[in-house]
């Protein structure tokens, strides 16, 4: 029986994660998933590795290792001339050098098995598979080469020798210098896999993890047209879908979100062999990369290998995996899965917020934020790899994208910013893993930006990540959640942007007791739902009206409609659909705690602003005591607008799977408009007789509320105390009013005996009573207070929550 060394190829289901010195983290993963997986329904294409013992034999024999070892001697990576001169003399020798005869036969072989099951000249991928790679704290992204479209056994012959060659890429030199790893200890093996047609199709990437906040509870999905190499490149922006695993687990798909990217061009197959790229029809780009039924089928198969790989290291371990879906067939396949390299060695317990001291009031550019970080520094714009060597430490990078070979000054950056690319681009990657602050995708910040002009860019404000001009000072918490005690009194948190959500989600917050519309609505819809509504008959209005400022007004209405709706036939689907998208986020980062959110509180003025506000908004003197709240809801000029919030509640609750949401009507100024308003949400699917565990709550936040508390109790499931209005309300006091907002605040004695009253009258009836108002955020004696009386939760702004949950532990003992 030969022994390890003595194997130069082995099919992969014969492969396991115990044979990882032998044939690389990719290949043992492979066949890990090939052996155990296949079985449970995940389909893997098949194939083989070439050894790791192969490689050592090759080298060995030809004299190889000890040119590698004289050559690399002395080197320092940071001499960026040395490591091109040195990697290039390694790279020339080994592609110059025969395989040994005994190497080739055994590739030839078990390439020809491959023949017998997929037909002469196979097309296969043939990837490398370091020895020290795809391991917990070292992603080796991109280090060394992958070949497509491979065919016939002299191509795969000489494909393999050149993935072992680019073991000694200037960038894997460097990295492995970086990572402590010696050149002599890592070894390479190769895969050689049946190729997918994904040309034909659609391929990507996917998390069993948020990659930005670390939130475990989700799966997200990442695709794009043609082969996978242009998303890690950052050709394109894929399309993200979202999808909660705890929902899958109910048997429901579990998409709480989708994102259309920017797919305009794709890698297909080359009739000459290789690759080539191609032009994206219109229609196509304007498409998603997958089906609903096919994103929820991939994210099973993610929260398969997440068990699976989690049950063998004996922890959880979140895990990157690489899919795609075969054109010919219309199947998809997961062509290769590794460990998720950034937060399998973070910090537990730990929650550091990055905030910037003061904030400019506009961007000079803005992007895809990547991590939660804020850095600063003298801008130094390359456009081209080869001007790598005028780059400082300290500096932030600016350039149009990145491979591995920017890798040797990434690692120095204070910052990275990429006018392409997406959250899974090469940029993206390697700045999470070195914990750089990065925004990716912003289009024009080689033209916006000048090298040595100072910058601050702000990767912990959402989503989009921004970029100001000069230094902004900032600060940086670090909590230690494991330190806090636990409360009586339970805290949960205000939460606007459902961006924030997965990284508010870590802290010690028992739920949200506040989510807010109207954020969604004004920085993602944009647009007054009534001209959704009636968008077909504004463009007839707009061709019939002989007014010509009528007909300019709508159709720049009409216009800005179609520009945030491209994709959308039904332009009431989309108020629905981005609702839906936000609250569920909110929902599924506090899952299982409650999350309260809030039907839709604009003003009329702030209504106007929205596209058409103008046509369905009066102007009134007073709008925080004029049409806004419960009595928009069953009015008839705003009834079916409000049926679409009822429309995207109902289905965040159906048919995302997320019952831990809430409901609550917000300023209702009589136990009558109550009962109209749970009409109308009855109309519209939510109700007790429909759903048996729907609770609706009620802002308590007009004096009338807690005079009639009684009643507005038969009505409604709890209460919550909004603090900002019934100190307005209580004590006369326009609270935009700088004139008079110095006379009292929510500390007066008038307000303090009503929020007392009203938390004993829900005690007494056992309904819920909570407070989502500014007021313990702003004064621990206030919170206190609060305390004292027994209310049941307090929903505090983010920043609050640590501290005053010291503050009540310390007034509850």
């Amino acid at each position: 029986m030969k022994n390890k060394e003595e194997v130069f190829v082995i099919p992969f289901e014969e492969v396991s994660i115990a044979d990882v010195q032998n044939v690389g983290g990719k290949n043992a993963a492979l066949g890990e998933m090939y052996k155990n997986l296949v079985p449970k329904g995940v389909s893997i294409p098949g194939g083989f590795a070439v050894t790791a013992g192969a490689y050592r034999h090759f080298l060995k024999k030809t004299g190889l290792d000890k040119y590698v070892k004289e050559t690399i001697r002395g080197l320092d990576t940071h001499n960026i001339a040395d490591l091109q001169s040195r990697g290039r003399k390694i790279r020339n020798a080994i592609l110059k050098t025969k395989l040994p005869k005994e190497i080739e036969e055994a590739v030839v072989s078990a390439y020809g098995e491959m023949e017998k099951k997929y037909g002469k000249n196979v097309d296969v991928a043939v990837r490398s598979s370091a020895t020290a790679e795809d391991l917990p704290g070292a992603s080796f992204a991109g280090q060394q080469e992958t070949f497509l479209n491979v065919s016939g056994p002299k191509s795969v012959l000489e494909a393999t020798k050149r993935c072992i060659a680019s073991l000694f890429t200037d960038r894997a030199i460097s990295y492995r210098v970086d990572k402590g790893f010696s050149h002599t200890d890592v070894a390479l093996s190769v895969g050689v896999q049946k190729m997918v047609r994904s040309d034909m199709a659609s391929s990507g990437v996917a998390f069993t993890i948020d990659t930005e906040s670390g939130f475990e509870n989700v799966v997200v999905i990442n695709g794009i047209y043609g082969l996978g190499e242009f998303i890690v490149q950052g050709k394109v922006i894929p399309d993200e879908f979202i999808v909660f695993k705890p929902s899958l687990k109910e048997g429901k798909e579990g998409i709480i979100a989708k994102k259309l990217g920017k797919k305009n061009v794709k890698l297909v197959y080359s009739m000459l062999g290789g690759t080539k790229q191609v032009s994206v029809p219109k229609n196509e780009e304007k498409a998603f990369s997958l089906s609903d039924e096919e994103t929820a089928k991939l994210a099973r198969w993610c929260v398969i290998i997440e068990e699976h790989f989690s049950k063998h290291h004996g922890r959880f371990q979140p895990m990157d995996i690489e899919w795609a879906k075969d054109g010919k067939t219309g199947e998809l396949f997961i062509v290769q899965a590794r460990p998720e390299t950034v937060h399998s060695v973070e910090e537990e317990g730990v929650y550091r917020e990055y905030k910037l001291k003061k904030k400019e009031a506009v961007p000079v550019v803005k992007g895809i934020s990547v991590g939660s970080k804020i850095g600063s520094g003298s801008v130094r714009i390359i456009r081209d790899v080869r001007g790598i060597h005028d780059f400082k430490k300290g500096e932030v990078l600016v350039t149009e994208i990145t491979d591995p070979d920017w890798e040797p000054i990434m690692k120095i950056a204070s910052a990275i910013v990429t006018d392409k690319g997406g959250r899974t681009s090469h940029a993206a990657i390697v700045s999470r893993e070195l914990g750089i602050p990065c925004v990716v995708g912003t289009g024009n910040a080689t033209g916006a930006l000048k090298t040595g002009e100072e910058v601050t860019v702000d990767c912990a404000s959402g989503e989009t990540g921004a970029i100001y001009r000069g230094i902004i000072p900032f600060s940086v918490e670090t909590h230690k959640l494991k330190a806090l005690p636990e409360t009586k009194t339970k805290i949960m948190v205000n939460v606007g942007s459902p961006d924030e959500a997965f990284r508010l989600g870590r802290l010690p917050a028992k739920g949200v007791g506040l989510g807010r519309l109207e954020f969604i609505i004004a920085s993602y819809i944009r647009i007054h739902p009534n001209a959704l509504i009636e968008y077909k008959e504004l463009k007839k209005r707009a061709a019939h009206t002989k007014n010509s400022d009528e007909r300019r007004t709508l159709n720049r209405i009409i216009k800005d409609i179609e520009a945030y709706t491209e994709e959308y036939e039904d332009k009431s689907r989309f108020y629905v659909d981005e609702l839906a998208e936000g609250i569920a986020k909110i929902a599924a980062a506090f899952w299982p705690h409650d999350v309260i959110i809030r039907f839709s509180d604009f003003k009329t003025n702030e209504y106007r602003k929205l596209v058409g506000g103008e046509l369905y908004e009066p102007e009134e003197e007073n709008p925080m005591l004029g049409w806004r709240g419960a009595s928009r809801y069953y009015d008839p000029k705003f009834r079916d607008a409000f049926g679409l919030e009822c429309k995207a509640m109902l289905r965040v609750r159906e048919e995302m799977g997320l019952e831990n949401v809430i409901p609550m009507v917000p300023f209702c100024r009589t136990p009558d408009e109550g009962k109209k308003v749970l009409e109308i949400m009855a109309e519209n699917g939510l109700s007790k007789k429909k759903d048996k565990d729907l609770k609706t709550y009620v802002m308590c936040e007009i004096p009338s509320n807690i005079l009639l508390a009684d009643e507005f109790l038969k009505i409604f499931d709890g209460m919550s105390i909004g603090s900002n209005d019934l100190t307005q309300l209580t004590l006369g006091l326009d609270r935009d009013s700088a004139s008079v907002s110095k006379i009292s605040n929510e500390k007066d004695e008038s307000v303090k005996k009503l929020v007392s009253e009203i938390i004993k009258k829900c005690k007494r009836k056992k309904k819920y009573v909570g407070i989502c108002g500014q007021a313990p955020s702003d004064y621990p004696d206030f919170a206190q207070f609060l305390v004292d009386q027994g209310i049941e939760s307090m929903s505090l702004n983010p920043d609050t929550v640590v501290k005053t949950i010291m503050s009540i532990a310390e007034k509850e003992k």
